[in-house]
Protein backbone atom coordinates (compact mmCIF):
# COMPACT_ATOMS: atom_id res chain seq x y z
CA UNK A 1 0.00 0.00 0.00
CA UNK A 2 2.74 2.46 1.03
CA UNK A 3 4.92 1.51 -1.96
CA UNK A 4 2.00 1.98 -4.31
CA UNK A 5 1.23 5.42 -2.87
CA UNK A 6 4.88 6.50 -3.18
CA UNK A 7 4.94 5.27 -6.77
CA UNK A 8 1.84 7.35 -7.57
CA UNK A 9 3.36 10.45 -5.92
CA UNK A 10 6.86 10.14 -7.33
CA UNK A 11 6.65 7.99 -10.47
CA UNK A 12 10.19 6.97 -9.62
CA UNK A 13 11.96 4.41 -11.80
CA UNK A 14 12.78 1.14 -10.03
CA UNK A 15 16.51 0.51 -9.63
CA UNK A 16 16.36 -2.54 -11.88
CA UNK A 17 14.93 -0.37 -14.70
CA UNK A 18 17.35 2.57 -14.37
CA UNK A 19 19.22 1.46 -17.49
CA UNK A 20 16.12 2.49 -19.50
CA UNK A 21 16.35 6.11 -18.35
CA UNK A 22 20.12 6.43 -18.12
CA UNK A 23 21.63 9.05 -20.43
CA UNK A 24 24.72 8.21 -22.44
CA UNK A 25 27.02 10.86 -21.00
CA UNK A 26 28.91 10.85 -17.72
CA UNK A 27 30.95 13.23 -15.61
CA UNK A 28 33.72 11.88 -13.39
CA UNK A 29 32.16 8.45 -13.53
CA UNK A 30 28.71 9.74 -12.60
CA UNK A 31 25.86 8.86 -14.96
CA UNK A 32 22.68 10.92 -15.18
CA UNK A 33 19.15 9.53 -15.09
CA UNK A 34 16.42 11.09 -17.17
CA UNK A 35 13.67 10.67 -14.59
CA UNK A 36 10.30 12.34 -15.02
CA UNK A 37 9.33 15.13 -12.63
CA UNK A 38 7.42 13.85 -9.59
CA UNK A 39 3.65 14.30 -9.99
CA UNK A 40 3.35 16.07 -6.59
CA UNK A 41 5.85 18.69 -7.79
CA UNK A 42 3.99 19.15 -11.07
CA UNK A 43 0.68 19.54 -9.22
CA UNK A 44 2.13 22.26 -7.01
CA UNK A 45 3.59 23.95 -10.07
CA UNK A 46 0.26 23.92 -11.94
CA UNK A 47 -1.65 25.09 -8.85
CA UNK A 48 0.83 27.97 -8.44
CA UNK A 49 0.28 29.00 -12.06
CA UNK A 50 -3.50 28.80 -11.58
CA UNK A 51 -3.38 30.96 -8.45
CA UNK A 52 -1.06 33.40 -10.23
CA UNK A 53 -3.57 33.82 -13.07
CA UNK A 54 -6.44 34.42 -10.62
CA UNK A 55 -4.30 36.92 -8.71
CA UNK A 56 -3.31 38.76 -11.88
CA UNK A 57 -6.87 38.99 -13.22
CA UNK A 58 -8.45 39.96 -9.89
CA UNK A 59 -5.92 42.48 -8.69
CA UNK A 60 -5.07 44.09 -12.03
CA UNK A 61 -8.31 43.91 -14.00
CA UNK A 62 -11.31 43.31 -11.73
CA UNK A 63 -10.12 45.91 -9.19
CA UNK A 64 -12.21 44.70 -6.23
CA UNK A 65 -9.15 44.61 -3.97
CA UNK A 66 -5.92 46.54 -3.53
CA UNK A 67 -3.13 46.48 -1.00
CA UNK A 68 -3.69 50.20 -0.34
CA UNK A 69 -7.36 49.56 0.45
CA UNK A 70 -6.50 46.62 2.69
CA UNK A 71 -3.88 48.73 4.51
CA UNK A 72 -6.38 51.55 5.09
CA UNK A 73 -9.00 49.13 6.41
CA UNK A 74 -6.53 47.38 8.72
CA UNK A 75 -5.23 50.71 10.06
CA UNK A 76 -8.81 51.80 10.80
CA UNK A 77 -9.46 48.56 12.71
CA UNK A 78 -6.15 48.93 14.60
CA UNK A 79 -6.96 52.54 15.54
CA UNK A 80 -10.40 51.50 16.78
CA UNK A 81 -8.80 48.75 18.90
CA UNK A 82 -6.21 51.18 20.33
CA UNK A 83 -8.90 53.76 21.12
CA UNK A 84 -11.02 51.09 22.80
CA UNK A 85 -8.04 49.89 24.84
CA UNK A 86 -7.12 53.42 25.90
CA UNK A 87 -10.68 54.12 26.94
CA UNK A 88 -10.98 50.90 28.95
CA UNK A 89 -7.52 51.16 30.54
CA UNK A 90 -7.62 54.89 31.14
CA UNK A 91 -4.55 55.31 28.95
CA UNK A 92 -5.96 58.51 27.46
CA UNK A 93 -6.03 60.12 30.92
CA UNK A 94 -3.05 62.32 31.78
CA UNK A 95 -2.22 65.46 33.76
CA UNK A 96 -3.86 67.60 31.09
CA UNK A 97 -7.10 65.63 30.73
CA UNK A 98 -7.67 64.45 34.31
CA UNK A 99 -10.96 65.45 35.96
CA UNK A 100 -12.21 65.17 39.51
CA UNK A 101 -14.30 62.02 39.86
CA UNK A 102 -17.15 62.44 42.33
CA UNK A 103 -18.90 59.11 41.92
CA UNK A 104 -18.84 56.84 44.96
CA UNK A 105 -17.16 53.90 43.20
CA UNK A 106 -14.23 55.98 41.95
CA UNK A 107 -13.75 57.59 45.37
CA UNK A 108 -13.91 54.19 47.06
CA UNK A 109 -11.28 52.87 44.63
CA UNK A 110 -9.18 55.97 45.28
CA UNK A 111 -9.39 55.41 49.04
CA UNK A 112 -8.31 51.77 48.69
CA UNK A 113 -5.31 52.74 46.61
CA UNK A 114 -4.47 55.64 48.93
CA UNK A 115 -4.68 53.43 52.03
CA UNK A 116 -2.50 50.78 50.39
CA UNK A 117 0.13 52.93 48.70
CA UNK A 118 0.03 56.50 50.03
CA UNK A 119 -1.01 56.34 53.69
CA UNK A 120 2.42 55.13 54.80
CA UNK A 121 3.86 58.56 53.98
CA UNK A 122 0.78 60.81 54.22
CA UNK A 123 -1.14 59.00 57.02
CA UNK A 124 -4.57 57.45 56.39
CA UNK A 125 -6.24 60.76 57.29
CA UNK A 126 -3.95 62.69 54.91
CA UNK A 127 -2.41 64.71 57.75
CA UNK A 128 1.16 64.06 56.60
CA UNK A 129 4.02 62.03 58.02
CA UNK A 130 7.08 61.70 55.80
CA UNK A 131 5.13 63.33 53.01
CA UNK A 132 3.22 66.60 53.30
CA UNK A 133 -0.20 67.27 54.77
CA UNK A 134 -2.82 66.85 52.05
CA UNK A 135 -5.72 68.37 53.98
CA UNK A 136 -4.71 72.04 54.08
CA UNK A 137 -4.20 74.64 51.35
CA UNK A 138 -0.39 74.51 51.38
CA UNK A 139 0.09 72.76 48.05
CA UNK A 140 3.78 72.66 47.27
CA UNK A 141 3.26 71.50 43.68
CA UNK A 142 -0.21 72.94 43.08
CA UNK A 143 -3.58 71.83 44.39
CA UNK A 144 -5.83 71.36 41.38
CA UNK A 145 -6.59 67.98 39.82
CA UNK A 146 -3.99 68.43 37.08
CA UNK A 147 -1.14 69.23 39.46
CA UNK A 148 -2.08 66.52 41.96
CA UNK A 149 -2.32 63.98 39.11
CA UNK A 150 1.08 65.08 37.79
CA UNK A 151 2.68 64.90 41.24
CA UNK A 152 1.39 61.36 41.79
CA UNK A 153 2.33 60.29 38.27
CA UNK A 154 5.87 61.69 38.19
CA UNK A 155 6.53 61.72 41.93
CA UNK A 156 9.03 64.02 43.62
CA UNK A 157 12.16 61.83 43.68
CA UNK A 158 14.37 64.53 45.21
CA UNK A 159 12.05 64.58 48.23
CA UNK A 160 11.59 60.82 48.42
CA UNK A 161 8.22 60.47 46.69
CA UNK A 162 8.07 57.57 44.26
CA UNK A 163 7.09 57.88 40.62
CA UNK A 164 3.76 56.04 40.39
CA UNK A 165 3.56 56.02 36.60
CA UNK A 166 3.79 52.38 35.57
CA UNK A 167 2.80 51.16 39.03
CA UNK A 168 -0.68 52.68 38.97
CA UNK A 169 -2.84 52.98 35.87
CA UNK A 170 -3.92 56.47 34.74
CA UNK A 171 -7.42 55.65 36.02
CA UNK A 172 -6.07 54.71 39.45
CA UNK A 173 -4.01 57.90 39.63
CA UNK A 174 -7.10 59.95 38.75
CA UNK A 175 -9.13 58.12 41.40
CA UNK A 176 -6.45 58.75 44.08
CA UNK A 177 -6.15 62.42 43.11
CA UNK A 178 -9.94 62.75 43.24
CA UNK A 179 -10.10 61.05 46.63
CA UNK A 180 -7.46 63.44 48.00
CA UNK A 181 -9.24 66.53 46.70
CA UNK A 182 -12.82 65.44 47.48
CA UNK A 183 -12.47 63.47 50.70
CA UNK A 184 -9.22 64.55 52.40
CA UNK A 185 -8.66 68.17 51.44
CA UNK A 186 -10.39 70.55 53.82
CA UNK A 187 -10.62 68.08 56.69
CA UNK A 188 -8.96 68.80 60.00
CA UNK A 189 -7.01 65.74 61.17
CA UNK A 190 -5.30 65.78 64.57
CA UNK A 191 -1.66 66.90 64.63
CA UNK A 192 -1.31 67.70 60.94
CA UNK A 193 2.16 68.11 59.55
CA UNK A 194 3.11 71.71 58.79
CA UNK A 195 5.17 71.22 55.67
CA UNK A 196 7.56 74.08 54.89
CA UNK A 197 7.42 75.56 51.42
CA UNK A 198 5.59 78.06 49.35
CA UNK A 199 1.91 77.15 48.96
CA UNK A 200 0.46 77.33 45.46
Amino acid sequence: MWKKLMQILTKSTPIENEKDVMLDHEYDGIRELDNVLPPWWLWLFYITIFIGVIYYVRYHFVGDWSSAKEYTEEMAVAKANVDKYLKESGGDINENTAVIMNDAKALENGKKTFDKECAVCHRPDGGGLIGPNLTDDKWIHGGDIHNVFKTIKLGVPEKGMLTWEGKLSPTQIQEVASYILVKLHGTNPPNPKDYPGDPK
